[in-house]
């Protein structure tokens, strides 16, 4: 079992328990129970920011393309965009299919929720930094765009599905060492590890910081690996993170969506 955080539907603040990140169970006042039989929030209340290309194989499948106009040279600082609030879904939540469109992006993420103002962190003290890890699958509308991410491919309502918790970090051996899995229809998809990743943790932190400052509550996505699987309307999506938990979202028509929440 390890220590976590959750947010319960209706309550303001996170509730500490401890979890099984195998069996997706959460343990609390004596009992246990799955994560699909308790009514979970978003453990998260800053700003997520995602990163861009951070994985080699994602770099490498651009090819020539990072040596042309408009990129001209690959990326020699970390390429960020933001995921609003708007975007932000529960562990469970639908993800809703826009109007007009037929497949979406899993974008499968290890979240690093911060745990204090970081500014200009060295890169030997940023683990300090991170109060936790999380989940998070930054879905996307398929696009060609990898510099500058379209706001309207990458911000749509529902698009960043988060948890189910927040694992706290000592619960977390290594974080540059942690296998990635996707399953769509419970059918893997997808692959990789975080000891792929262009720049690992603590140095994602540490170049990001210093140029911007992250508040307690942010979240630093830390990149999604190459070939990102796509889901259709019915279909059912589990990322699981290696030590830190299985988030699990179906794909439902964006009308459907607005008529639960309506």
């Amino acid at each position: 079992m390890k220590k976590a955080k959750v947010k319960l539907l209706g309550i303001n603040e996170l509730v500490e328990v401890d979890v099984n990140t195998k069996e997706n169970t959460v343990s609390s006042a004596g009992k246990v129970h799955g994560v699909s039989e308790i009514p979970l929030d978003v453990p998260v209340r800053g700003t997520i920011f995602g990163t861009a290309l951070n994985y080699k194989g994602a770099l490498e499948q651009l090819g020539d393309a990072v040596n042309e106009k408009p990129y001209n040279a690959p990326p020699i600082a970390p390429i960020l965009y933001i995921k609003p609030a708007n975007t932000y879904n529960r562990s469970g939540g639908v993800i809703p299919m826009p109007e007009g469109m037929n497949e979406l992006e899993v974008g499968a993420c290890l979240g690093l929720v911060i745990g204090k103002q970081a500014t200009k962190v060295a890169e030997a003290e940023a683990l300090e930094y991170i109060a936790g890890y999380t989940v998070v699958n930054d879905v996307s509308v398929p696009h060609a765009s990898i510099y500058r991410p379209a706001v309207q491919h990458k911000s749509r309502d529902g698009f960043c599905p988060v948890g189910p918790w927040i694992v706290e970090r000592d619960a977390v051996e290594n974080p540059d060492r942690l296998g990635i899995r996707v399953f769509i229809n419970d059918e893997q998809r997808q692959e990789n590890t975080t000891a792929n990743l262009i720049r690992p943790i603590s140095r994602l932190l540490a170049d990001v910081t210093e140029f911007m400052t992250l508040s307690a509550g942010d979240v630093l996505l830390v990149g999604i690996p190459e070939q990102a699987p796509r889901v259709q309307v019915g279909d059912s999506v589990r990322i699981e993170i290696e030590g830190v938990g299985i988030l699990e979202n179906t794909v439902g028509t964006e009308s459907d969506v607005w008529e639960v929440l309506t």
